[in-house]
């Protein structure tokens, strides 16, 4: 375990500020709102922003009051976070990003959860900010799983929980299935029961109507990242790794996507913790190695989870519990849970901690009973 800190060059925040000023802007195409993508006008606010308000140095010195590490597994550099609550009796949790993500998607979250009694474990995934990215191709979430499990050995714990939304919900499950001896609850963010049209003979007059709802959905109808990526993730990374703009404006489109909310991005998460993510990305040119989940598959499908321990969710719809009951053990299903916005630990901290504590004091009743 070797300490780590955060220390960007300061030519590199210089060499960002000049490319930023020296962006060829591209011409509005016609059309109403977003309906061609990021309008023109939104963004260069947004790259403006980053040029002369973002205070890089300040959101470095905040991630680099968690305490971080980087440790070799199987070959495998791995960066993580590891900030203990103190409590002689403190639950351990592993926490797993998504994408377009990073560890910065818990920064909010560490603290309620910290607070709470949890010891809390954020490793960036491999190909992620400060890992080191896979080797080779073929790289998958089950080789993450066993990288986390081991992590979590050497680190010392014999029991702890696992939790994850995206691509950290296809992570966590395969976590207890790799190490079902040592992990006592798997909590995801949403995902596990989401119909399909397989599913719509069996579906309620009222669940149809969600499901061709879900359809029209942004996160559902927009670019399809999956496909994407899976094509040609090396030729897009050209344009990601020398034009910040390109890269702001490919993550301004996927975190928009991800609302739920009709409001503006900026009105459901903080700008600054929209940037420091893009940041991380740019300063660790990991716009390219970050897509190997969607480079390394053949299509899409919804995460299955696993019935080896409990399994609790943030919110269930547009899950289907029966649905998500084939594949998983479900004891947390809570129907009044809502979030605006797909990465809920960026958008509402306070209540993601809380629920996960009330669900991992079910699981560990049930896995570990008095």
């Amino acid at each position: 375990m070797t300490p780590f800190r955060i220390e960007i060059p300061q030519s590199d925040l210089d060499d960002l500020h000049d490319r930023l000023t020296r962006t060829r802007w591209a011409p509005q195409l016609p059309g109403d709102g977003r309906r061609r993508g990021v309008p023109v006008d939104d963004l260069r606010a947004l790259a403006h922003y980053w040029r002369d308000g973002f205070d890089w140095r300040a959101q470095e010195r905040r991630l680099n009051e968690f305490p971080q590490f980087t440790t070799e597994i199987d070959g495998q550099e791995i960066h993580f976070l590891h900030v203990r609550s103190g409590e002689p009796d403190a639950f351990p949790l592993v926490l797993t990003h998504g994408w377009p993500n990073s560890f910065v998607e818990f920064r909010d979250l560490i603290g309620p959860l910290v607070a709470r009694g949890f010891d809390v474990v954020v490793p960036s995934v491999p190909g992620f900010g400060f890992s080191a990215p896979p080797r080779e191709a073929g790289f998958s979430v089950e080789r993450v799983a066993g990288l986390w499990a081991e992590l979590m050995r050497r680190l010392g714990y014999t029991r702890y929980g696992t939790q994850g939304g995206d691509l950290g919900a296809y992570v966590a499950p395969a976590v207890a299935k790799a190490d079902p001896e040592h992990v006592a609850g798997v909590y995801v963010i949403a995902g596990l029961g989401f119909p399909t049209e397989a599913d719509v003979p069996e579906m309620t007059d009222a669940e149809r109507a969600a499901f061709a709802e879900m359809q029209q959905q942004d996160w559902m109808s927009g670019v399809d990242h999956h496909a994407l990526l899976r094509a040609a993730p090396q030729t897009f990374a050209y344009g990601w790794h020398d034009s910040p703009v390109a890269a702001l404006a490919w993550m301004t489109q996927k975190f928009q996507e991800f609302s739920a909310a009709k409001e503006p991005l900026e009105e459901v998460l903080d700008r600054d913790a929209l940037l420091t993510n893009v940041s991380v990305y740019w300063f660790t040119r990991t716009f390219g190695t970050s897509s190997w989940p969607m480079y390394d598959t053949t299509g899409f499908a919804w995460p299955e989870g696993q019935r080896t321990v409990p399994t609790g969710v943030f919110t269930g719809p547009p899950g289907i519990r029966r649905f998500a009951e084939r594949t998983n053990r479900i004891i947390h299903w809570p129907e009044h849970n809502t979030s605006r916005h797909h990465f809920v630990a960026m958008e509402a901290p306070e209540a993601m901690a809380a629920d996960m504590a009330a669900f991992f004091t079910k699981a560990r009743a049930e896995t570990n009973p008095a």
